[in-house]
């Protein structure tokens, strides 16, 4: 049986530890700004710095939809992002669409 000798297997030890560490620690790139919409009745929602490529699934039903982030904004009509509507590029806003979804893509 091969055996691996003590200081090997500490360095083994610390490299696995240290690959974990840097791996655990960084985060998710994210847009920066944020997405605005709001419900038929007027009520307003905001979502900041949205993660990238994360589905969204909206409180409500979004009558006006506004991507004020720095990244392109696809929009979905159903939940769980299935059933693309469009994309939004960022600092426009589309209204009566209708979405439950969204997605940042870029």
């Amino acid at each position: 049986m091969l055996r691996i000798a003590r200081p090997a297997r500490l360095a083994l030890a610390a490299g696995t530890a240290a690959v974990l560490a840097v791996g655990l620690t960084s985060s998710a790139e994210a847009a920066t700004g944020n997405i605005r919409y709001f419900s038929g009745s007027g009520q307003r929602f905001q979502i900041d710095n949205p993660p990238d490529g994360v589905c969204i699934t909206l409180r409500v039903r979004a009558q006006l939809l506004a991507n004020n982030t720095n990244r392109t904004l696809s929009y979905y009509y159903n939940a769980n992002c299935t059933n693309l509507l469009n994309i939004l590029a960022p600092g426009r806003a589309v209204s009566y669409a209708n979405p439950l979804s969204v997605r940042i893509i870029a």
